[in-house]
């Protein structure tokens, strides 16, 4: 009979006293990574340089007093352990001496209290590997998942652990809930066993590689967050990546990395890019070294990820040797791969386009869908006057005539899970829309508001318009499709979006030690309301998924509902508003009944349940009992669907995986069940328009 031996906090210590002799789990610890890290030369003047950057320049005028201190002191301790699985009560207790002293240090720029708290982290988790370890190589089967145990979903307002043995206590309980949960996707302790040794060692590879740049960073964004959400200081390497992220576009090969154990490999392979044009280099090849033109290979097993991304970028033209062992290949099987470096255009994240058909009574409708997954804009090639720069308002504005060509009745602008980018792209898109007017209100940190708006006078699409967004969608998002409705061109449709209406621009610090996005503005809509926090609210709302993000926790000092100012005279198209009611009751006789629909509400209410729940289970028996109920569930609502499009229904939710019988984002677009009913609302439009133009050529209403 197995023993079951780790299932109480006294079992617990009482195995490890009797197997005190058994082999141990390798940590993948090294003599040094107990050392921990002291600060750089150069933090101290950054310190300085960021305090007096936030004083000068953030919308929200305060002081740095023990206020900001405390608030400083404890972002910086939910940034390091969350969960509060790692400090002690003592430990933090110790650490208060620093609450109300943060403030002074910062504007010294002394951040020795930053790596103080660091290193005791580090140190805990390291003590945590190895606690871990010695129950791992007692064998995970000594787990007794009969006892009555749970974890906390969420432990951020838990109290810290008073002793060793509380703190050992949890690491026990969360290993054992890794252990559980393998053992329930039907793995043998062998394996998990040989897993979670793998995923110790894993974690102390992340610890060894931990930089004093990374302490630094994470320590001044807690400070910033005193700010707000959005202001945060960027390491000279992640402002590289953050001007990237922006222009869409770097010079390299054009793959995507990742880390997998010690190996760094090829996820994807940007299509267009010289790695997917060579066609020598694929997914899933691991790289071993990285050498530059005809110079030595080095090797790169065991880096950080960013570390090797730095190595393999370069300027258009040179040429980078990759040692990889091919996917699936032994280790020995190495080859060298060559490749020239050129532009690299991110076409993933550019916006694209597709023609939906429709037909109804016996008519085809042609709707045009310009899916925009982010504002963005090649800041550093329009400043260098490359007539040919890459921004989402001229791709836009292409994919739209492009359209046009084909036909198209109507046009879907699609948004959802587009978090923003750049404020100017959003009112140049907008003006695609807009003959001339006011965009959106800007107001300075000095108190004055400036407007933006289009002004040429022409609109590249004037027809029906009908704008999707849901909770991922934020601050520029906001700006275009609160503007769409403030002119009323268009109908928004989705569900809320998320509420963000702060402005940020990009700080160099001196030196080259980096940037600072700095929150200077806050956007208003033309109506005078503020988007912060508030949101977009749609004129017809969809049923929203229940893992959509939700906005519970804000921090810094913007916080609460944004205030309204005066309102912007502007012209009305009058084009939705008057058919907005009739529009909401045709698309709720149309969804009442549909499978579909019915599937996202109840999967939306569903997972809101899920996420309610505060405890989890170590119990196998209670486990298998709540699995037994989610599959039940779940079997029942995908039966429902298909009996409802009268297909067969399934026995098992074994089948259900195989079937897969409802995507939330299928790979073809044109089956997006709320891109369709979006449609089916601009056909309902149409028809209650009779076809008439939606812009006349009388006087316009101005809307005040």
């Amino acid at each position: 009979m197995t023993r079951r031996i780790f299932g109480s906090r006294t079992a617990t210590g009482v195995a490890l006293a009797a197997f005190a002799t058994t082999a141990v789990a390798d940590t993948g610890i090294q003599p040094d990574d107990w050392l921990g890290l002291e600060p750089e030369p150069s933090h101290r003047q950054t310190s300085v340089d960021i305090v007096d950057r936030l004083r000068d320049g953030h919308f929200v005028k305060k002081g740095l007093d023990d206020e900001v201190s405390s608030q400083t002191f404890d972002n910086y301790l939910e940034f390091l352990d969350l969960r509060r699985l790692h400090f002690l009560a003592d430990d933090i207790a110790e650490f208060e001496d620093y609450r109300y002293q943060l403030d002074d240090a910062l504007r010294q720029g002394d951040v020795e209290p930053a790596f103080v708290i660091y290193n005791r982290y580090r140190r805990r988790a390291l003590e945590r590997i190895e606690y871990e370890a010695k129950l791992i190589g007692h064998g995970v089967d000594l787990f007794d998942f009969t006892v009555d145990e749970a974890i906390d979903v969420d432990r951020s307002d838990a109290p810290w652990p008073d002793s060793r043995e509380a703190l050992e206590h949890l690491w026990r309980l969360y290993l054992k809930s890794s252990v559980l949960s393998g053992k329930l996707a039907g793995e043998s302790f062998e394996e998990i066993g040989e897993a979670l040794a793998k995923r110790g060692q894993n974690r102390a590879r992340t610890i060894r590689q931990t930089r004093s740049e990374d302490v630094f960073q994470r320590f001044v964004n807690a400070f910033a967050l005193t700010y707000d959400e959005h202001t945060q200081y960027f390491s000279p390497r992640d402002s590289e990546d953050f001007g990237i992220f922006m222009s869409l576009s770097l010079q390299g090969i054009g793959a995507v990395l990742d880390t997998e154990d010690e190996y760094t490999v090829v996820r994807d392979l940007v299509t267009g890019g010289p790695a997917e044009k060579g066609g020598e280099l694929k997914s899933g090849d691991r790289i071993v070294a990285v050498g530059q033109n005809r110079g030595p290979l080095v090797d790169i097993i065991g880096w950080r990820s960013d570390d090797v991304v730095q190595l393999i970028r370069g300027p258009k033209g040179s040429r980078v040797r990759l040692k990889v062992i091919p996917a699936g290949a032994k280790e020995e099987d190495v080859r060298v791969v060559e490749i020239v470096r050129e532009s690299v255009s991110l076409v993933d994240q550019s916006a694209s386009k597709f023609l939906l058909t429709v037909d109804r009574a016996g008519r085809e409708h042609r709707i045009g869908v310009v899916v925009v997954p982010t504002f963005y804009a090649d800041f550093r090639a329009m400043e260098q006057g490359d007539r040919g720069y890459k921004s989402t308002t001229r791709d836009v504005a292409k994919l739209i005539e492009e359209l046009k060509t084909q036909g198209m009745d109507a046009l879907i602008i699609d948004l959802r899970h587009n978090g923003g980018g750049s404020l100017q792209e959003a009112v140049e898109l907008t003006g695609l829309f807009v003959d001339s007017g006011p965009v959106v209100q800007v107001k300075s940190l000095r108190g004055s508001t400036r407007v933006l708006g289009d002004d040429d006078g022409a609109a590249v699409w004037d027809g029906p318009l009908a704008v999707m967004v849901n909770r991922g969608s934020a601050s520029a998002s906001e700006i275009f499709a609160g503007a769409i409705q403030d002119y009323d061109l268009g109908v928004v449709v989705g569900s809320p979006t998320f509420g963000k209406g702060t402005v940020q621009t990009l700080v160099e610090l001196p030196r080259g030690r980096g940037q600072l996005k700095v929150t200077e503005r806050k956007f208003y809509r033309v109506s005078g309301s503020s988007t912060h926090y508030n949101g977009i609210v749609p004129d017809i709302e969809y049923p929203a998924p229940g893992d959509m993000p939700h906005r519970d926790r804000f921090g810094g000092a913007i916080g609460g509902r944004g205030s309204d100012v005066a309102p912007i005279g502007h012209a009305s198209a009058q084009r939705f508003g008057p058919h907005v009611e009739a529009l909401q009751h045709r698309h709720e006789e149309r969804v009442a009944n549909d499978p579909d629909f019915a599937y996202l509400r109840a999967r939306g209410e569903y997972l809101d349940g899920l996420r309610a729940r505060t405890e989890l289970s170590l119990s196998e028996e209670t486990r298998l009992a709540e699995k037994a109920a989610d599959d039940a569930w779940a079997l029942r609502l995908e039966n429902q669907l298909l009996v409802a499009k009268g297909e067969e229904p399934v026995a098992s939710v074994e089948e259900l995986d195989v079937l897969g019988v409802v995507n939330l984002e299928p790979e073809e677009p044109e089956e997006d069940i709320l891109v369709r009913e979006t449609a089916n609302i601009l056909i309902d439009y149409l028809d209650l328009s009779q076809g008439i133009a939606l812009a006349d050529g009388g006087a316009k209403p101005t809307v005040q």
